[in-house]
């Protein structure tokens, strides 16, 4: 072994040591009832994955809305309660943050973007994007979606049997790469044509890679800190090129070596892209008033940052960074609930056949078609968005199944939270407020605060889009006295009470500055494709059996993200997909 090599073997190994002395620290203690036991390491805090859905929710039917648990680096907080997380994401938001090792993490791979910084920073940049993300520039972009969804409709279609019969298709990727187009496209401009390209784009496929690699490798986020803390930029460099040398064999350091190979990819188009972009936009070219050109969100942003102060004005460093937010933002998330969606629709086919007749009966009455003729060109965007049960079914899907089902944050400084429903202590004493030391690290329970029975009623964990249909009403709704706006829709208010949101009272997309900047483009693209495909397609569960006589079950795992993949014995239970009976539609279809 060369010297250098001892050098770096020698960092890495002072590193680990201070990880693991990091990591085996377990300096708070949360005076909050909890399951006990769990890995001696790791503690219990691996069980609301190992669980799943049910667990994540059984634990605040039983503990109440915040619940003690175990992790690697001592207790933490497991929040689901309504007027705790107001006061942790809204009104006292400066003094929960996100973990050092999300935003360096984060940094690392995406650079200066929204999901990186904190702080003044994070606060310019939010000031820059959110205007982007508004109603007249989604009207903007619907026209750009409608060819993608198109493409998707006639790729599926023909793969289909002339007959009439259904084809077995795993419609994942397909769905992956609709998402993507329509991410480059309409956020970047650029035109990723992935559901269409004969050879393989190496930047559409790092950006297809980049989210499961992050959901396979969150463990490592904590040793990113120590790196950063207690090397320099040289040495932390010696360290990564240890960690990705290819000697080391483990499937661990392959899947590190190979989210470094994409995120220096990532890093080298996106370079390109940026660079082309701005050159256009400095030289007037992008944004012109031309009828028959529409600007991507790229194209408006680095215009708006051109017309900014000097003191709002975004570097070309953070300009870069949130291309690279937006596309991993809107990838795999949109995707995920796309997957979802059809996958339920498959599962209560009545449910589809409504959905499908009110979409074809707005496009009767919105073009004038008669029965027997389904256009191609798509919904404005004021009925697509407003189609009752249409935005029923995309709102039940996202609550239920929130892409990013937790979101971590860390305590600035000791203060007490208050809950709306009262908890019990490790003695059994009932409170109304929680103790949140400093450094103390809280998960924030998207996923069981959108099921909450207290709020959404008994039901709350079923699937039924119908529940959104009911009548706009206004709802009174106050925390500690201060009287807060809300959606006009009573669902998701109980009692006058709610949890903090942007969208229709879940917290799917979160509140406060630490919100989805582009939920309304998601909804808007999850719209579209649902109206696009639906008056064409079919889509049923698997039938078929295999030579060895079993039927493919889809099961949806918890990590990250949701992963779906196919139950052993007709599956390996490893590999994300979604396999499902397409077939065209008959007439029987649209009757429910």
């Amino acid at each position: 072994m060369s010297l250098f090599q001892v050098c770096v073997v020698g960092t890495f190994s002072l590193a680990l040591c201070k990880g693991l002395h990091l990591l085996l620290r377990r300096q708070h203690h949360i005076d909050l009832d909890g399951p006990e036991g769990g890995h001696w390491l790791l503690g219990n805090v691996t069980r609301l994955f190992e669980g799943g859905i049910d667990y994540c929710v059984d634990i605040v039917d039983k503990y109440g809305g915040a619940v003690r648990l175990r992790g690697p680096y001592g207790d933490l907080i497991y929040l689901a309660d309504p007027r705790a997380l107001y006061h942790m994401v809204v009104k006292d938001q400066h003094m929960f943050e996100e973990t050092d090792d999300f935003i360096m993490s984060n940094k690392l791979i995406f650079g200066d973007g929204l999901v990186g910084t904190v702080g003044e920073q994070h606060r310019r940049q939010r000031k820059l994007l959110s205007p982007l993300f508004s109603i007249s520039n989604m009207r903007r972009l619907l026209p750009t979606l409608g060819p993608i969804a198109e493409r998707l409709t006639s790729t599926l279609t023909a793969q289909l049997p002339a007959d009439g019969s259904h084809k077995e298709i795993d419609v994942l990727p397909w769905l992956s790469r609709c998402a993507l187009d329509g991410i480059c496209q309409c956020i970047l401009g650029y035109p990723s044509n992935s559901l269409s390209a004969a050879a393989d784009d190496p930047y559409v496929e790092a950006l297809m890679m980049v989210g499961p690699l992050i959901s396979n490798l969150h463990l490592l986020r904590r040793f990113v800190v120590v790196v950063n803390r207690y090397c320099s930029p040289y040495w932390a460099t010696k360290v990564l090129d240890l960690v990705t040398a290819p000697w080391i064999p483990t499937q661990l350091m392959k899947n590190v070596r190979e989210l470094r190979r994409i995120a220096e990819t990532m890093d080298s188009a996106s370079r390109k892209a940026f660079a082309v972009k701005k050159a256009a936009v400095e030289a007037e070219d992008t944004l012109c008033e031309d009828a028959h050109s529409t600007p991507s969100m790229m194209d408006i942003m680095l215009k708006a940052n051109s017309r900014s102060s000097n003191t709002d004005r975004l570097t070309d460093a953070e300009l870069f960074g949130q291309m690279n937010v937006m596309v991993f933002a809107g990838l795999d998330t949109t995707t995920a609930a796309l997957a979802r969606c059809i996958y339920l629709l498959s599962k209560n086919p009545h449910i589809q056949a409504r959905l499908r007749s009110e979409i074809r009966d707005a496009m009767m009455s919105s073009r004038d078609q008669e029965n027997d003729d389904i256009p191609s060109a798509g919904l404005p965007y004021d009925v697509l968005i407003n189609l009752p049960f249409l935005d029923g079914v995309v709102k039940e899907t996202l609550r239920l199944y929130p892409s990013f089902p937790f979101m971590l944050r860390k305590t600035i400084k000791s203060t007490t939270l208050p809950v709306h429903f009262p908890v019990h202590t490790r003695a059994g004493v009932e409170t109304s407020t929680i103790t949140m030391p400093q450094g103390s690290h809280t998960i924030i329970s998207i996923l069981a605060a959108n099921r909450h029975k207290g709020i959404w009623g008994d039901d709350a964990d079923e699937w039924l889009p119908e529940r959104w249909l009911a009548e706009a009403q206004e709802a009174d709704v106050s925390f500690d006295g201060e009287d807060v706006s809300v959606s006009k829709r009573s669902v998701g208010v109980k009692d006058g009470v709610r949890f903090p949101a942007v969208y229709s009272n879940m917290m799917t997309f979160l509140s406060g500055n630490r919100s989805c900047v582009g939920f309304k483009f998601a909804e808007m693209e999850m719209k579209k494709v649902l109206a696009t495909l639906l008056p064409r397609l079919h889509f049923a569960l698997p039938t078929d059996a295999n030579a060895e006589g079993h039927v493919k079950e889809i099961q949806w795992k918890l990590f990250a993200f949701h992963a779906p993949v196919v139950k052993a014995p007709a599956g390996d239970g490893v590999t994300h997909q979604v396999p499902l009976n397409v077939r065209l539609v008959r007439e029987d279809d649209f009757k429910w």
